[in-house]
C-alpha cells in the first residue's frame, strides 16, 4: 500500500467462511481473504483501487483521520 493511514476494520465472518477488512472512511471499501494477512493485502490493493478510480471520477478522496470515528 502506498503510505495508506486509513482505518481498517478486520473480522471473521462466519457466512462467508473467511475475513473480511472493511474501510469505514472509503464508502464501500471492503475485501477478504483466507487468513488476515490476506485480508489485509487484499484490502490494500481495493483502497489503492478505490482512490483510484474516485481520481477518473472526479469524485473526492477522504482523508484519513488515523482514529475509529463511526463506533
Amino acid at each position: 500500500m502506498k503510505n495508506s493511514k486509513y482505518e481498517l476494520i478486520v473480522y471473521w465472518s462466519d457466512e462467508d467462511d473467511s475475513f473480511i477488512a472493511e474501510v469505514p472512511e472509503l464508502s464501500g471499501c471492503m475485501a477478504d481473504g483466507n487468513s488476515y494477512s490476506d485480508v489485509v493485502k487484499n484490502v490494500e490493493i481495493v483502497i489503492q483501487e478505490w482512490i483510484e478510480t474516485a481520481k477518473e471520477l472526479g469524485r473526492e478522496i477522504p482523508q484519513p483521520k488515523g482514529k475509529l470515528m463511526y463506533a
